[in-house]
């Protein structure tokens, strides 16, 4: 297996926003991180799986104290949270995050025929492992884990992550996991939304997610005046297409429902 020149692909947004992906990891598992420079404190909304070492990718672009964020508890979200020391997120997720108890492998054979069949849905060939590069020499995919992160503050709905010059109020957002957050800068009109909603197909058939919860939070979300979703996978949209996006759902769950 190759070695890549680098684990994370950077792609700066604005000036202030540069957003990092796997792109060695298969397709159904890359989510989007999502840097924000603040004037006294940086923000880190999620962290990939864990494969790679993000603190150590992120040096060319985080200059202040970081505050890193999980917007939910599964591991393509949380799995390099614990490289950071000031670690955030709900309470209803916290404990999978301190110690995770959610499965999740590097290896395609350790996964039902079933969900292999789902990760190739898209037309993206899944190998004998998800990823089709190491990080760095030496690395066993075989021995991949989830490491654990307990989280130093606990947030929930109302709370305020102020980085100096720009403050991101947090949303309780639960459906996809009981503690799925988004993060909210009214000022600039920027969501950023975790799993919560993203360009995608959304995922509330998981064990821990619940479809009341999932349709009271696209409810709130098409409410929301966001001008910019930055979500936890595929590309950032505005508010015609959040709106779009929201409306889709919830008339395909209301016609499953009949």
């Amino acid at each position: 297996m190759r070695i890549a020149d680098r684990w994370f692909e950077a792609t700066r947004v604005d000036d202030t926003i540069t957003m990092l992906r796997e792109p060695y990891l298969h397709p159904v598992w890359q989510s989007n991180i999502w840097h924000v420079r603040g004037r006294h404190h940086d923000l880190l909304v999620d962290t990939g799986m864990g494969i790679g070492r993000l603190a150590e990718a992120l040096r060319d672009v985080a200059d202040k104290p970081l505050i890193a964020v999980a917007t939910h508890r599964h591991a393509d979200h949380m799995g390099g949270l614990h490289e950071f020391p000031i670690r955030l997120a709900h309470a209803a997720d916290a404990a999978d995050i301190e110690s995770p108890g959610t499965f999740a492998s590097l290896i395609t054979a350790d996964y039902p025929a079933e969900f292999v069949k789902f990760m190739e849905s898209d037309g993206s060939p899944a190998g004998p492992e998800l990823i089709d590069a190491y990080p760095y020499e030496g690395f066993d995919p075989r021995q991949y884990s989830v490491l654990p992160a307990p989280p130093t503050t606990i947030v929930d709905e109302g709370d305020v992550i102020d980085l100096g010059d720009r403050a991101f109020v947090v949303l309780h957002l639960p459906g996809h996991t009981p503690g799925s957050i988004g993060l909210w800068d009214q000022r600039s009109g920027t969501l950023f939304s975790g799993d919560a909603i993203y360009d995608g197909p959304l995922y509330d058939f998981l064990p821990e997610s619940n479809i009341p919860d999932y349709l009271a939070t696209m409810r709130r979300l098409r409410d929301l005046p966001a001008d910019v979703v930055h979500g936890g996978h595929d590309g950032s949209f505005g508010r015609a297409r959040l709106v779009e996006l929201v409306d889709g759902y919830l008339e395909w769950r209301a016609a499953k429902a009949v």
